[in-house]
């Protein structure tokens, strides 16, 4: 179902699944060009710091921001666009925001490899610890299905859920440290922006990718465990109200 998800997004296209690979190339190209030659931006103050650099930084918060904005966006209208999955067939509906997030994941995956091939040409050096990123990523994931399954039963129910959704993901992005670092705040204000789910993921992930540093391994721990727990109440709250769909619909 996610491969055919993937391949439906681009079928009539005539260069098809690669636009995959050319639409996050072409953003970057943007963002290289805005950031590094037009405003002349500097992620911190090494003044050696080349000039592409700050777009593949900013590219990285773009990437994590995206996977989750996706799902999310999409997750209040999976019941209602699937109806007959509810209303004459026997089907595991809880595997809806499953296949949304393999088909998030696999674009996700194309994004970062343009990241990563930037990265070697801007910069000049991918660290081993590229490596780390699927064990960072791991509680990332689990914490989005459980806010997809969250979202994929109150939207059958509350049809306004599907606008909130995308003011929230919009509001997200500029409330995550993607186009600033997070130093730049005042430390009250960076207690705040903590509270946001994106933030500590943005930053491990440029740890690992960029600065090739090893994760923060105890807030990693924190986060796992909240991440899960968001997933189980999202399962729970999910399997609680599914007997309700087929009524509403």
């Amino acid at each position: 179902m996610s491969k055919r998800d993937v391949l439906g997004r681009y079928r009539g296209s005539m260069i098809g699944m690669a636009w995959s690979f050319f639409n996050p190339l072409f953003m970057l190209a943007v963002y290289t060009f805005v950031f590094s030659v037009v405003f002349e931006s500097r992620w911190g103050v090494d003044t050696s710091e080349s000039r592409g650099s700050f777009a593949v930084i900013l590219f990285a918060g773009l990437v994590v921001h995206g996977l989750l904005a996706e799902c999310v966006n999409r997750a209040p209208g999976l019941i209602l666009s699937n109806a007959n999955y509810v209303k004459k067939v026997v089907f595991p509906l809880e595997i809806l925001p499953w296949v949304t997030l393999v088909s998030a994941l696999f674009h996700t995956g194309i994004s970062l490899l343009v990241l990563l091939i930037a990265e070697l040409i801007l910069m000049q050096h991918v660290p081993w610890t590229v490596l780390l990123l699927p064990l960072v990523w791991l509680p990332f994931v689990m914490g989005i299905m459980g806010i997809s399954w969250f979202l994929a039963a109150l939207g059958v129910y509350v049809r306004d859920v599907a606008q909130i959704t995308g003011l929230v993901t919009t509001v997200l992005l500029f409330m995550s440290p993607v186009f600033y670092p997070l130093s730049r705040l005042p430390e009250h204000f960076q207690t705040v922006l903590l509270l946001n789910p994106l933030t500590f993921m943005i930053e491990q992930t440029r740890e690992v990718v960029i600065w090739g540093n090893a994760p923060d391994w105890g807030g990693l721990l924190l986060y796992s465990v909240v991440a899960c727990l968001i997933s189980w109440l999202g399962f729970v709250w999910f399997q609680k109200t599914r007997g309700g769909f087929a009524d509403v619909l």
